[in-house]
């Protein structure tokens, strides 16, 4: 366990009833939605750049979309932990922002390069394998080259995405995302004629199929760090000159990687779960396949909504932890939960009311669209608590509260929902319905921890996250992860 010395060497209380129902200010719900809307923006504009791939490399074979498929599947398993350990800036850099804490918030961003460095070193490794990895998981063996020489060629695009991120989360934190959707938008644009060119070889360059989809990625990844810094260089200026001699001292890197380390385990576990999930409708045969893809697809792209309240939600609960302002807190935390899971519960009622007209969006064949209807509802109840599990997640990460939802993902997913979706997928006989009602159970026993660890958190008092010694609240003041 980590300790937080509060800043006056005593234990910090507060003035105010933590059973007091504070109810969120209109200004603050629509700060919260301002913020929270752009980054939706980005992140649909991510998916959107797989989709896009997805359909333009579908168009030249059917052999280059597979292969494009467990290409991009296999480096976004790797990349997510790295992702994960990068959010630990939301709390470093939302805190001292709201703390007013100029150094911190340029050690923060520093750090984070270098941190982003040395994942990209260290996950890049575990990519260079990608043939021998995809052969032991039974992969079709005339995909595997095509999927490894894909993944190989994205592979240098990994740091600058990595650069990406970190600047995303610098500016989020100071709420200037204006720059960031910019970018998004200029590099689909991007992508799009990249793939066009190099894929399927206009305007006289040779018709590169799989490669020239890898090409197409890697270069558009390039352009997000690029095209960012270029829109924002004034303001990341400030923060990334002069580089300061503390960033290199080993004992804040070791506890920014405490507190980093668990929300890549979190999310790994989560997109582990999930990409199994994937496997296990294939031993049920191709009907369940496609009929799961397209469930996911409908909740994944709903999902981007809770995912951009939480990433707000993070921003404003630090923010009010460095101000020392626990009823903001509070307040943020309410609000976001109740935008985030507001949203989804609006979306379930959409899947819970027209499954059949959802399920036609995806396929023409009549087992697929029956067996995808049958999943779309469960997927509606699957929204309420995959939007309640990832706001309390963001409240946590605001907070610094980063190692119990690794272990709530861990419980949930791994030893609540692996179990209850083999019994109910097979042993049951319940095929894909049972494996999506496992996973439904899988994120209510998420949501139920995370919640609770919510209210508990909110009862007690908050202490900003500080990695430094001799800092300006005096003494060593760290993340509280008991």
């Amino acid at each position: 366990m980590v300790r937080v010395a509060p800043r006056d060497g005593a234990a910090r209380t507060t003035n105010h009833n933590p059973d007091t129902i504070l109810r969120p200010s209109r200004s603050e719900y629509r700060a919260l939605i301002s913020l929270a809307t752009p980054i939706v923006v980005v992140q649909v504009g991510l998916m959107t750049m797989g989709v896009v791939d997805a359909i333009m490399v579908g168009r030249f074979s059917a052999e280059a979309l597979a292969a494009t498929a467990i290409g991009n599947f296999y480096f976004f398993v790797v990349a997510v932990f790295g992702i994960g350990v990068l959010l630990v800036l939301d709390p470093l850099i939302a805190q001292a922002v709201g703390a007013k804490d100029e150094k911190a918030i340029a050690l923060g961003v520093q750090r984070g390069l270098l941190l982003a460095l040395v994942m990209s070193v260290v996950l890049g490794l575990l990519l260079l394998p990608a043939g021998r990895v995809l052969r032991a998981l039974r992969q079709p063996e005339e995909l595997v080259p095509l999927a490894a020489t894909y993944i190989l060629i994205c592979l240098p695009s990994f740091l600058p995405f990595n650069m990406f991120v970190v600047f995303r989360q610098l500016l989020q934190a100071l709420g200037m995302t204006r720059a960031i959707v910019t970018t998004i938008v200029l590099c689909n644009f991007a992508n799009v004629g990249l793939n066009w060119l190099l894929i399927f070889g206009n305007l006289g360059l040779p018709r590169l199929g799989v490669v020239g989809a890898a090409i197409a990625t890697a270069i558009s990844r390039t352009l997000l760090v690029v095209i960012l810094v270029a829109l924002s260089w004034r303001t990341l200026r400030r923060y990334l000159t002069p580089v300061r001699r503390e960033v290199l001292e080993f004992a804040p890197l070791r506890r920014m990687l405490r507190l980093g380390l668990p929300i890549g385990a979190q999310q790994e576990l989560e997109v582990a779960y999930f990409g199994g999930l994937i496997i296990l409708m294939g031993l049920l045969g191709t009907i369940s396949v496609a009929a799961h893809q397209a469930a996911i697809n409908l909740a994944s792209l709903t999902f981007m909504v809770p995912v951009g309240v939480a990433s707000a939600t993070a921003v404003f609960v630090g923010r009010a932890v460095g101000a020392r302002d626990e009823p903001a807190v509070r307040r943020y935390a309410i609000a976001g939960l109740v935008c985030g899971v507001g949203f989804m519960c609006v979306s379930a009622l959409v899947f819970l009311l027209f499954p059949g007209a959802l399920a036609g969006l995806y396929s023409r064949d009549a087992e697929v669209v029956a067996l995808a209807a049958g999943l779309i509802p469960i997927a509606g109840l699957f929204q309420v608590f995959d939007g309640t599990q990832v706001v309390s997640a963001g409240i946590l990460r605001g907070i610094g509260d980063t190692r119990f939802p690794m272990a709530a993902a861990a419980f949930g997913f791994w030893l609540v929902g692996l179990p209850l979706s083999l019994l109910l997928g097979f042993h049951a006989r319940l095929g894909a319905e049972g494996l999506w009602w496992g996973s439904l159970v899988a994120l209510m026993a998420v949501a139920a921890l995370l919640l609770y660890r919510v209210r508990m958190r909110l009862r007690r008092s908050m202490e900003r996250v500080i990695i430094d010694r001799g800092s300006a609240d005096g003494g060593e003041q760290l993340a509280v992860n008991s």
